[in-house]
This record gives C-alpha cells, structure tokens and sequence, in this order.
C-alpha cells in the first residue's frame, strides 16, 4: 500500500485516536493538520503514529489545500478523512487489497458514507449512500476554493466506486452539533450571496465530467432550484420530502430529530442568514465595502 491519509483537526480529542487506528493498518503516511488545538488532540495524533503540522484556519477548503501543497506526501494515492469519520475493517480490507491493483486510468475512488447520529446509522431520507470521492492519484486532484459544501476535483482519468464501511459518526453532544451547523449556515449563506453578488472568485468545476456526478446534481438542484424558492416555504418542503417521499421517518426517533435538525433548522438557518445578509448590502454598491461589510458580520475576511 502507498496511501496518505490527511485529517483537518481542531479540538478532536474525542474522535482522533479512533479515525487513525481505521486508516493504521492501509496507511503508509499518516498526517494531522492541526489548528493549533487546546485539548489532547496533538498529544493522541502523535501517539498514533501521525506526522503533525500546525496551520491558522480560515476555511476547511483553504486548509486542505494548503495541507496538498505542503506537506511532504511520497504515497502513490491520497486520502481525506474527518477526524470523526471511520474506515470499517471491510472497506480497510478492500483498500488493501484492491487500490494498489487499480488501471492506470483510474484516479479516483469513491465511498459510501453512512451517518451515524446518536448512535443509530441513519439509513433513509436520502441520507445512505452518501457518494464522496475521497481518495485519488497524488498530483490528480485538488479542493474547491469554497466557504462551504467543497469537493475534490480530479484531472486526467475516471473513478471507480469501492463499496465497505464509511462512517461519520461524532461523539459529541447536540450542542456542539447545532453550533457546527450554526457556523456551517454562515458560510453557506456566504456562499449564496456570492453566487448572486460576484464579491469574489467562484470555484464552478464541480459539475464537469470529472466532479462527483451526485454533488453536482445536488449543487446544481440547490442553485438553480431551492435558492430561488423562499427560504420558509423550501425549508419545509425539504423536510417533508426527506421525512415522507424518502422515508426518514423510518429512522425512528434518532432519525426525526436529525432530520429535522439537518433537514429542517439548518435549511431554515441559512435562508434567514442570506436575508439577513442581503438587507445589510442593501444600498452598498461597491463589491469590497460588501465584503468588508460580510466580514464586520460574519468574521470572515473576504478574498475579492
């Protein structure tokens, strides 16, 4: 195996120890990109084997992109995994025995992602399989320059999908969920205003051939469609589709609150968000007093 794993940390004491003992055994490099943490987070990267470097965060696309530039990965094929995301002995056993025999003309390979939410493995309302293209030929791909919602870009070769254990599952408690998600609005709202407003470069190639087919449909729906819907009237159209047509209510009451948290509250939140944005732009015409009026809000330095 010739594999570099890549984990973005902050504050991951919970979950980091976990997410590398899935990846020791196909990991021939193990690396920690960490935003200066001040729990056990560095501690328990090292004690596992991980090589750890420390960089400021501005977003996560920024900083895995820095991580590609930078570190000093030799492995044949690269991996990005979350510290609270897990790689289960089938899909480790697959990896092992299957990436290093890939054609050439392969470069990319995509996982399933289940998402475990207090415990129970969401499996309905749309939320199984996740496709994320997680893994590809070192030199092969890069990040989208995105404030929210970014994916891997790959050149020069097609993907294959491996099947096997994929899962995010955060220990956490809700607190901490909500309040991911509450930063998580803000970018996605900032993302929105921008595809309106053109206050800085927009990274579009997500939906060419060589993106994530599921991503860019999904992207494309959110665009074109949902974002010129109401927020009030898509938020709950969305949770209704996701609940009733797409069966989430079979996820038991774990399965509810999720989707009504995920589906629902955070959809919510970011419409209000882009509202809230877009009454204080209004009557500003020069697109940096926007940005900068963005980053008095929001804290987020806006590159034009």
């Amino acid at each position: 195996m010739s594999l570099a794993v890549i984990i973005l940390t902050f504050n991951e004491e919970p979950h980091i120890a976990r997410a590398l003992a899935s990846v020791a055994e196909v990991a021939s490099e193990l690396f920690v990109v960490d935003s200066f943490s001040t729990d056990r987070t560095v501690e328990l990267a090292r004690a596992h084997g991980a090589t750890v470097v420390q960089h400021p965060f501005v977003n996560y696309a920024r900083q895995f992109q820095w991580a590609l530039d930078n570190l000093p990965i030799t492995a044949s094929w690269v991996m990005r995994l979350d510290a609270d995301e897990v790689i289960e002995p089938d899909l480790a056993n697959r990896l092992r025995d299957e990436l290093p025999a890939l054609p050439d003309g392969v470069v990319g390979v995509t996982l399933k992602l289940k998402v475990i939410f207090h415990n129970r493995w969401i499996r309905h309302g749309g939320r199984y399989p996740l496709l994320l293209l997680r893994i590809w030929r070192r030199g092969r791909g890069r990040i989208e320059d995105r404030w929210m919602d970014e994916h891997i870009i790959l050149s020069g070769g097609r993907t294959v999908t491996f099947d096997g254990g994929f899962a995010d599952h955060n220990l956490k408690d809700l607190s901490f969920f909500t309040d991911k998600h509450n930063k998580y609005a803000t970018r996605e709202a900032i993302d929105v205003i921008n595809q309106r407003r053109h206050l800085f470069r927009r990274d579009v190639e997500l939906v060419g051939e060589e993106g994530s087919r599921q991503a860019a449909v999904t992207r494309w729906i959110k665009e074109r469609v949902y974002n010129r819907i109401p927020y009030q009237i898509g938020a709950s159209a969305y949770f209704l589709y996701r609940v009733v047509f797409r069966l989430g209510f079979l996820d038991g009451k774990e399965g509810i609150l999720y989707h009504c948290l995920q589906g629902f509250w955070y959809r919510l939140l970011v419409g209000a968000k882009v509202d809230e944005l877009e009454r204080a732009l209004a009557g500003i015409q020069d697109p940096a007093a926007m940005r900068a009026e963005i980053r008095r809000l929001t804290g987020f330095a806006l590159d034009p």
